[in-house]
Parts: structure tokens; C-alpha cells; sequence
């Protein structure tokens, strides 16, 4: 569950950047748009992985 955190909050300072344009979306946006999209799959995936 910390993937999620390091994608938004630990790789701003890396990604916070206007070029280079990813989709006609300053890469800044279109980061935050991939990590928004693969935290329910990575939540999934600790669920799935969480033996009970």
C-alpha cells in the first residue's frame, strides 16, 4: 500500500515537469492520471494477496 503514496506524493518532485507532452497532457497530469488508474489495481492486489 505504499506504491500508491510513493506514486502521488514521493515522485512529485521527479515528475513536475510540463515537457515532455504525454497524449497532449503536460506530463505532470498525465502522471497523476496513471497513478489515479493503477491504485485500485494495486489495492486489488493486496486485498487478493491478504491471506486471511
Amino acid at each position: 500500500m505504499l506504491v500508491p503514496y510513493v506514486l502521488f506524493v514521493g515522485a512529485l518532485p521527479f515528475v513536475n515537469r510540463v515537457r515532455p507532452v504525454v497524449f497532449g497532457l503536460p506530463f505532470l497530469f498525465a502522471w497523476l492520471m496513471g497513478a489515479t488508474l493503477l491504485t485500485p489495481l494495486l489495492v486489488w492486489l493486496a486485498r487478493r494477496g491478504d491471506k486471511r
